[in-house]
């Protein structure tokens, strides 16, 4: 013969609102920060839509936070403990990644123009077809905008190798291909590069061109990274820059102390 066990009670029914509540808005947040950026990536809709669902998408992580808190409170060990960690951990994932890219925008200048060359940047030539109808234009902004770069991104300056010109140009062309920019136009004679990157998510169109240049010690080069639309890149373009020459390095490309 069995003891009698107690009656174990049912999850209440605010409980089991609340985790179903926090799960489906969990997911319809993942969702939304999910398609933001392919959505105009892939042309469906403007930068300034994905912008916006992704701020739907951190509002509805933070209800999905607060709801499945609530239910995992008022269940405890009888509620639907599995509903409501799932909507408390998708909806912290939809927050933080907009809030983490919100942070990052608020800590970098509102600039989309950099360039190791600031007194006189390299000019782009060959990328002014594919810019058309571009927010941003090509003109260099002045001593304000290079005001701002020097405090934010102080290691973008220009590099100069004991290399010659040629092999200079021949290493930043190869660094620019292995990065994934698309090559708009090559002039060696001229030690001009154009080429055409795209972010990631959303697919933001971004035109950068290499500058080299013969020294007395062998060849300087310089980059400039502009943005087609933003004002803000919210330090993408020197994140670029930083690739770029980290590649050379990586290639071998030994620069001296910076010009």
């Amino acid at each position: 013969m069995t003891a009698p066990t107690a009656d174990v009670p049912a999850p209440s029914p605010t409980a089991r609102t609340a985790a179903r509540l926090a799960c489906g808005l969990g997911l319809a947040a993942a969702l939304l920060l999910l398609v933001a950026g392919p959505g105009h990536r892939f042309g469906l809709w403007s930068f300034g839509t994905g912008f916006v669902l992704l701020r739907w998408a951190a509002y509805g992580g933070i209800a999905a936070m607060v709801l499945g808190a609530l239910a995992l409170l008022l269940g405890r060990r009888r509620g639907p403990v599995g509903l409501a960690l799932a909507g408390l951990l998708l909806g912290a994932v939809a927050f933080a990644i907009p809030y983490i890219g919100a942070r990052q925008a608020r800590r970098v200048p509102p600039i989309h123009d950099i360039t190791t060359d600031t007194e006189n940047p390299p000019r782009f030539l060959a990328v002014l077809s594919k810019r058309v109808g571009a927010k941003n234009p090509v003109s260099y902004g002045g001593e304000e905008i290079a005001r701002q770069q020097r405090a934010a991104y102080p290691d973008i300056v220009p590099y100069v190798a004991p290399v010659a010109p040629g092999a200079a140009f021949h290493d930043a062309l190869e660094a620019a291909r292995a990065l994934g920019w698309t090559i708009v136009a090559a002039d060696s004679a001229d030690g001009r590069i154009e080429a055409t990157a795209r972010t990631r998510w959303f697919g933001f169109y971004d035109d950068v061109v290499i500058r080299v240049t013969p020294t007395a010690s062998g060849a300087r080069v310089d980059a400039r990274s502009l943005s087609r639309v933003g004002k803000s890149d919210v330090g993408a373009n020197a994140r670029r820059l930083r690739r770029f020459f980290g590649r050379l390095r990586a290639q071998g490309f030994q620069a001296m102390a910076p010009a």
